[in-house]
């Protein structure tokens, strides 16, 4: 059976958010809830795999990008200061500027970021979507491979021939469907268990590229999402052991390294695609898993439930997740 996050108005249940969540270990699957083999669309969460085909290569090395930049690579950062000059920086080392991006423009997440802009009548450029890490690492692979920078987002392109290699590298799927994701570039679906075998293998330790990925993640934070970001907020209470990455519709990748030297990569989707269930859905399957140390769940405690307010800042219900057995 599935996750279920209940909402509530008062003590009564007013939504239910489906949760679909697979467990996969070294030796494969642990634990799911509801359907492993739900197929859906990886979105953003498949960012620091697209990152790792920019190492393997080399590519990251040759533009000299620092490990917080590399961290960007692997963000769906919300456009704050520190994810603007980053993102700068990445193409002043690679001799490109901003209209070489193909990724689109939209004003930043972080809100007094984007009041500032619209009150100084400042235009959104490509810098501040949410994806300009990405498409900068992409950038630095297509100048690597020397076959152009224009059209790096199109599924025949080099860079994305280099990707989807590697994606297949990982997950033995020979075929994989794609659509394009908001950035315009491809991305793929994939059943669920396939998505959890991902992040499996990106804390494993067995890939090189992917553990740079993870080390970067855990190293910088911030840059992965940002200031009150579900995914920078787990990153640094981690403290090395664990990452998740969101994407869009309410999907979810974590991969969280065991003591015993083990890696445990997890999948969840919000069927529905609502992001308000994702952190209490987060919660309920690693602490039904007792993946989390007492002073880790101490940290994310305020995940575990969601109270909501009213316009008065009345509370009026709350959301929480139960796991239906």
């Amino acid at each position: 059976m599935p996750i279920l996050c209940r909402v509530t108005r008062g003590e009564l249940t007013e939504s239910i958010h489906v949760v679909f969540a697979v467990a996969v270990d070294e030796s494969g699957k642990i634990y799911s809830t509801g359907d492993p083999y739900y197929h859906t669309c990886i979105r953003s969460s498949l960012k620091p795999f697209q990152a790792a085909a920019a190492i393997k290569a080399g590519a990251v090395d040759a533009a000299g990008f620092s490990d917080d930049e590399i961290a960007l690579m692997c963000a769906s950062h919300y456009g704050e200061p520190i994810h603007i000059k980053a993102a700068q920086s990445m193409l002043y080392k690679i001799g490109l500027t901003v209209n070489d991006y193909e990724c689109g423009s939209h004003f930043p997440t972080d809100k007094d970021s984007r009041y500032g802009m619209i009150k100084q009548g400042s235009k959104a450029e490509p810098f501040h979507n949410n994806c300009s890490g990405k498409h900068a690492g992409m950038l630095a692979l297509a100048k690597h491979l020397n076959h152009g920078i224009a059209g790096y987002i199109k599924k025949d392109h080099p860079v994305q021939k280099a990707i989807f290699k590697l994606v297949r590298d990982y997950t033995g799927m020979d075929k994989i469907p794609t659509e394009i994701d908001g950035c315009s570039a491809p991305t793929p679906f994939m059943p669920l268990e396939n998505v959890a075998g991902l992040f499996q293998k990106l804390g494993s330790g067995e890939y090189p590229e992917l553990s740079r990925a993870f080390n970067v993640m855990c190293a910088h934070p911030k840059m992965v999402g940002g200031t009150h970001h579900f995914d920078s907020i787990f990153i640094d209470a981690m403290a090395g052991r664990g990452i998740t990455k969101i994407g869009g519709e309410a999907i979810r990748g974590i991969t969280i390294k065991k003591p015993d030297g083990g890696c445990v990569g997890i999948a969840l989707k919000v069927l529905d695609g609502n992001f308000r269930a994702l952190p209490m859905a987060t919660m309920k399957i690693l602490e039904h898993l007792q993946l989390l140390s007492p002073d880790e769940l101490k940290k994310l405690d305020k995940f575990r439930t969601k109270i909501l307010l009213n316009h008065n800042q009345l509370e009026i219900g709350r959301i929480e997740a139960v796991v239906d057995a």
